[in-house]
């Protein structure tokens, strides 16, 4: 069971793989299956609001996958891919920012760019040499 925001995902609706890890470990890594695969199919679940579900399966498609192995202990990766999972659903849920409205640069702001520009205009032309 995994909690995301107050939305409660059954243990049912989980599906976990487990297969041998690589990297370090020694003859640890080549008996014990520690590589945790924790599948959710968010399209089919019930756990989440048609429009928080709508909008999670425009981020993420159907189903999510996660994978973990960075421990040696099998309880410890099934730890880590539930946070994972629940860090990844929880940033799809979140929702979309707010769209830019364009604005255009004041009257003030143009007098000022254009008179900053003129005086920059005029000291670089009295670097010149002097006029006969």
């Amino acid at each position: 069971m995994i909690t995301v925001r107050h939305h409660v995902i059954p243990d049912a609706e989980l599906t976990w793989r487990f297969s041998r890890s690589s990297g370090p470990g020694g003859q640890h890594v080549n008996t014990t299956d520690t590589r945790v695969q924790l599948s959710f199919d968010l399209a089919a679940s019930d756990a989440f609001p048609d429009r928080l579900k709508q909008r999670m399966l425009g981020r993420l498609g159907g189903e999510v996958v996660v994978v973990a192995s960075e421990h040696r202990s099998q309880l410890r990766n099934r730890r880590a891919a539930e946070e994972r999972l629940a860090t990844v659903l929880e940033a799809a849920m979140k929702p979309p920012p707010a769209t830019r409205v364009p604005t255009k640069p004041s009257k003030g702001s143009q007098q000022r760019r254009i008179h900053q520009k003129k005086r920059r205009g005029e000291i670089k032309r009295l670097r010149g040499r002097p006029e006969d």
